[in-house]
């Protein structure tokens, strides 16, 4: 444990530095505050992206890690829902305005002003985290402590869609991208009661994709099994952060059906609009969710057993562990433990 103000953490000290010990002073716990004892944090491909500064927001030294569990071990003097010693979640925000029309309307996490964990703030690759008690969600008793982390940015990215789009039970749902997201995805999916297709440019994920709950796959290098599914689906998620030929993807949607992006890819889409005008076909992206989405989606994945796969590792070994998560070989994610 650290003492008084001061946390032990690993911080990147440049863009694409190996992380390195570092010690910083919080001050004086705020009053919305609540320090948090780190148990468990995921290693998150966004953490890499930060690290590498590929967005060109990230700020030196960096602390990385927003896929955290832990414990409260401090209250502010405003905070009253949470108490010491309850297990709480910290995701990709640790703050929020509070009083913006999207804080309002319990959209926090598209609030313009919301804080980011690992945005000039340090992260959860730490002993300890502070983050704003709006912005903490209570685990639910029953979960595995060790595997939930991920669930809260992979897994919120990827469940966040099925409730903002009204994705029902009766629809047939592909997936684009079996990894850390879309593993998860199939596992959402499939408990939602949707027909799940997995798309996958490995062969040696097809059976994979089948055991976490698709009940198709189909080779996305293979354009004639593409062809085989035009007009299928009315929701398809892609998880990947590549350029693919999304036309050929938007031909596979059924009339009204939605193209919807949750991986980051940097390329600008190269879209015909007749295909989407003739089937009144949409394409959109979206975030993690609000809190209240959190919990709901916790709860979701209490009752029917959902988990992460993950790899574990201690915190000292940090960089072990990303170097493990960058060469593409984690199945799925990557999660590193305190004590």
């Amino acid at each position: 444990m650290s003492q008084s103000n001061q946390i032990n953490a690993y911080a990147a000290l440049e863009a694409g530095g190996t992380l390195q010990p570092y010690s910083y002073d919080v001050g004086e716990l705020a009053a919305d505050e609540v320090e948090i004892e780190v148990l468990h944090c995921g290693i998150c491909h966004s953490d890499v992206s930060m690290i590498d500064n590929e967005w060109e927001i990230s700020e030196y030294p960096l602390v990385g890690g927003h896929e955290v569990i832990g414990k409260v071990v401090a209250t502010g003097s405003n905070v009253q829902n949470l108490e010491k010693g309850t297990v709480v979640g910290v995701g990709w925000h640790s703050g929020y305005c509070g009083h913006c029309h999207s804080c309002k309307n319990g959209d926090q996490n598209l609030c313009r002003d919301a804080q980011g964990t690992i945005v000039a703030h340090h992260g959860g690759f730490a002993e300890k985290l502070r983050a704003d008690a709006a912005s903490v969600v209570v685990i639910p008793e029953g979960i595995d402590l060790k595997s939930a982390g991920p669930l809260l940015c992979a897994g919120i990215t990827v469940f966040n869609p099925l409730v903002q789009f009204d994705v029902k039970s009766t629809d047939k749902v592909a997936v684009i991208g079996i990894g850390g997201l879309g593993h998860i995805a199939l596992q959402f999916l499939n408990a939602w009661g949707c027909e799940v297709t997995a798309f996958t440019s490995s062969e040696s994920k097809r059976q994979e994709a089948l055991e976490l709950g698709a009940h198709k796959t189909l080779n996305s290098r293979d354009k004639e099994e593409i062809k085989s599914a035009y007009g299928s689906f009315d929701f398809i998620l892609s998880t990947v952060n590549v350029k693919l030929d999304w036309n050929t993807y938007v031909n596979t949607l059924k009339a009204k059906g939605r193209l919807h992006f949750v991986g980051a890819t940097l390329e600008p889409l190269d879209l015909g609009v007749f295909p989407l005008i003739g089937g009144q076909k949409s394409v959109s992206g979206s975030p993690v969710g609000s809190p209240a989405t959190m919990e709901s989606m916790l709860e979701f994945a209490k009752l029917h057993d959902i988990k992460p796969q993950i790899e574990s590792y201690p915190m000292e070994q940090i960089n072990e562990a990303l170097d493990h998560m960058k060469s593409g070989k984690a199945r799925y994610r990557v999660v590193l433990s305190n004590g």
